[in-house]
């Protein structure tokens, strides 16, 4: 019996060795292998922060987007409803700061894209009015700084720029900027433009072929210089590559009951968090190393209670927290690394080192619907 335990024990170390050799030093292959080995054996550690906002009375409509500006330590939160402020301003541990409504129609994503000399926030809007079918740049005032597209008209043209229903954007630090267009609009379209505003390359047909959308709705980007987009309504995710756009792959087995609704990546970049609208579900699943992307692996889950409906999301690169707009439910979900926003309220993930827990606990508040004239946070 000894030595069945010295043998097992043997066993073990040298697969050890093996698994860390392969990922490390070895082949390709063993280097995916011992990558996919290592990521299944950890756990994703989130649980829901009910303190933020400190008052939830200020969302006042649907939310439908969310943006964080870890830089400048701002959340601005887009919603959509009538005679309200359509964008709201808060600081990362809640703090209600200010709210606009200028030359926003009906907003649906949002991104913040802040340099250490400018604070400012892209808005997609959808809306059907003499502002929609546009990007548009505000300051952190909701002074319109930037316009794309051309305002209260839909199309397909490229010279000049034209949308229909643009879903979201991706903005890196150089300016270049990525754009799904095609929220169920005209278009179905991945567009690449550079810090000055011209075309770099662009993927757009209607289709299930590569390379081709059915209702692009979000799109991020990896260390690995690999453009992610959430093809939605063919039910994958679509991997092309930033600079040239080569097209590298797509994930379609994680995602046959419902398509993509958001992605982004955690902020040590191990996972790719997806949002599943229909389903009240985010995915966290296994980044690929650069190369390949190979197949789809889901490592996490969290389940939102039903008809609370995760829009779009967004990561704080400071906390790592999770952000997300939900549409159906009036909660606010937090998450301290992490923040989740919903409809009237913004739900927040946070990350807990395994010292301190083993476990997630996902939990909501109800809110009611008051004025807007909440006092102010005092931190």
């Amino acid at each position: 019996m000894a030595k069945f335990w010295v043998c097992a024990a043997g066993a073990g170390l040298f697969l050890a060795c093996l698994i860390l050799h392969s990922r490390f030093c070895g082949s390709p292959v063993l280097r995916n292998f011992a990558f996919q080995v290592s990521w299944r054996t950890e756990e994703i550690l989130y649980r829901l922060d009910v303190d933020w906002p400190e008052y939830s009375e200020y969302f006042t409509g649907a939310t439908f987007g969310v943006a964080v500006d870890s830089l400048n330590g701002l959340v601005y939160v887009a919603q959509r409803g009538d005679n309200i402020p359509k964008v709201l301003v808060f600081t990362e541990d809640g703090c209600f700061l200010r709210a606009w409504n200028y030359t926003v129609d009906t907003p649906h994503g949002i991104f913040a894209a802040s340099t250490l000399h400018e604070q400012s926030v892209w808005i997609t809007d959808v809306g059907s009015g003499s502002y929609g079918h546009t990007i548009k740049k505000y300051n952190s005032f909701g002074d319109l700084v930037q316009v794309l597209g051309t305002p209260g008209k839909k199309g397909t043209g490229l010279n000049p720029l034209q949308f229909d229903n643009p879903a979201e954007l991706y903005v890196e630090d150089t300016g270049d900027m990525y754009i799904v267009d095609g929220d169920g609009g005209l278009n179905n379209r991945l567009i690449k433009l550079s810090q000055d505003f011209m075309m770099l390359w662009l993927h757009g047909e209607n289709g299930t072929e590569p390379a081709k959308f059915n209702i692009p709705h979000s799109v991020t980007l990896d260390s690995a210089g690999r453009v992610w987009v959430a093809d939605r309504g063919n039910k994958r995710i679509q991997v092309f590559d930033k600079d040239t756009g080569e097209w590298l792959g797509a994930w379609t087995n994680c995602f046959t009951e419902e398509g993509p609704s958001s992605v982004r990546f955690t902020l040590d970049g191990k996972y790719l968090i997806v949002a599943q609208l229909n389903l009240s579900r985010l995915l966290f699943v296994a980044a690929p190393p650069a190369g390949s992307i190979g197949d789809c692996s889901v490592i996490s889950t969290i389940q939102l209670a039903d008809q609370v409906l995760p829009h779009l999301l967004d990561v704080s690169g400071k906390t790592g927290a999770i952000f997300v707009a939900e549409i159906g439910a009036k909660q606010v979900l937090v998450d301290p690394c992490h923040i989740v926003i919903f409809q009237i309220i913004l739900p927040v993930f946070s990350y807990w080192p395994p010292s301190l827990s083993w476990s997630f606990t996902v939990k909501s508040v109800a809110v009611e619907e008051s004025g807007p004239d909440s006092p102010p946070c005092l931190s």
